[in-house]
């Protein structure tokens, strides 16, 4: 009886961990196979244009400080002439609710032309943003920006869909150690998704109206996808 339960207990202990596995090994590997694809504004390379990931509101409208050091950054890029373009992507779902335009408001208030910003409203999730930047946008060679922990999960996600994306560190202040803790931890699951996302499951997000931002050189046919 007790060989039984021993047994028993074993198998169970193999499959916790099998899962957990299973759950870490696509956030480890994204660590690993996108280090060398992570950059400073100063040492980042060149790309058609920045895109800005949405990081949340502040109760007033006004860009939380995650998103302002996101929208700076990809500000810096501009100024440095690595970037024409600033794709600010983010979550509209609600008419109160319009990260995109606080992002914009922002940039603008940095100095940035408001004709080189263009906006995202359905960039709800990570994988949303850059199935849009190539499919809505006719971008293909982008930077993106956010910070070191969210960086991984974006570059394989963007690469994934086709886009030639290096990442650029959005890191401008010290974090809070319990968010930094939490927004790690999520990372694990939320990496496992995306890899599910790019390459099982491949859904559509919402898209609409092509808007290349630069249609000489854009040929995109989104709706047709195969790859």
């Amino acid at each position: 009886m007790i060989k039984r339960i021993t047994k028993g207990f074993r198998l169970f202990v193999y499959l916790i961990l099998g899962v957990a596995l299973l759950v870490v090994f696509p956030y480890i590997a994204a660590q690993i196979s996108t280090r060398v694809k992570i950059h400073s504004v100063e040492n980042s390379p060149s790309a058609q244009a920045a895109i800005v990931f949405g990081a949340g509101l502040t109760r007033d409208g006004r860009p939380t400080p995650v998103l302002r050091d996101r929208v700076a950054t990809a500000v810096d890029l501009y100024f440095a002439g690595k970037v024409e373009k600033l794709l600010m992507s983010g979550d509209n779902r609600q008419i109160t609710y319009n990260e995109p335009a606080a992002m914009r408001e922002y940039a603008i208030s940095l100095g940035v032309p408001h004709e080189d910003i263009v906006l995202d409203y359905a960039g709800q999730r990570t994988y949303d943003t850059c199935y849009r930047a190539r499919a809505i946008f006719g971008l293909d060679d982008v930077l993106l920006v956010t910070q070191a922990y969210h960086l991984p999960r974006a570059l394989l996600t963007c690469g994934g869909l086709g886009l030639d994306a290096q990442g650029v560190n959005a890191d401008r202040r010290e974090y809070r150690t319990r968010s930094l803790n939490f927004w790690r931890m999520r990372e694990v699951g939320a990496t496992l998704v995306a890899v599910v996302d790019v390459y099982i499951t491949r859904p559509q997000p919402i898209l609409g109206e092509q808007e290349f931002i630069f249609p000489q050189t854009s040929n995109t046919e989104p709706q047709h996808w195969s790859d």
